[in-house]
């Protein structure tokens, strides 16, 4: 009788137990969705694979969740985020359309030796867009980003730089001087 009673007490106790925190880790966690990133994100931990993960959000439209991501991942060091980040600001994907701050995502990328970021950067430089024009400067980092292997850099050296080979004329509105 007595061991009856126990074991109906541990049955009945085993659902309370189960939901407070286990102290040797959560079973079966959600491991691969974007609630898990954005969790991981949220929490400072920024995995290449957490990082990547902007890029489906983004083609997805979650464009705030996208943007979150990659600024983290930015912050972080990652430069390919830097060059999500840039493409973001410069798209007005989750926030406001900031060119200047798409060019200074572009230098960091380019500062971290990222071969799209000294592309972007150098195409930024020599259109004056988002920072002040130089085209000289421009040109040795799309230089460099040819020297690189980045196939639309040595297209865009092929085409004599010029801009209208990597961008379509839709686009003119935004790279229009200001001034």
């Amino acid at each position: 009788m007595f061991t009856r009673a126990l074991l109906i007490a541990c049955l009945t106790a085993m659902p309370a137990l189960a939901e407070g925190d286990d102290p040797l880790g959560t079973l079966n966690p959600d491991e691969m969705s974007m609630g898990r990133v954005m969790e991981n994100i949220r929490q400072g931990q920024t995995r290449m694979t957490d990082c990547a993960a902007g890029y489906l959000m983004t083609k997805g439209g979650r464009h705030g969740l996208a943007r979150e991501t990659f600024q983290a991942c930015a912050e972080a060091g990652y430069s390919g985020a830097m060059t999500w980040m840039s493409y973001m600001e410069n798209n007005g994907l989750g926030g406001d359309y900031n060119p200047d701050a798409a060019a200074a995502w572009d230098r960091r990328a380019a500062e971290a030796g990222d071969s799209v970021g000294k592309f972007n950067h150098g195409v930024n430089l020599m259109r004056g867009h988002g920072i002040a024009r130089d085209v000289e400067a421009g040109r040795r980092l799309v230089d460099e980003a040819a020297r690189d292997g980045l196939e639309i850099a040595r297209r865009l050296q092929g085409a004599d730089y010029d801009l209208d080979e990597i961008t379509p004329d839709a686009d003119d509105w935004k790279y229009a001087p200001l001034f």
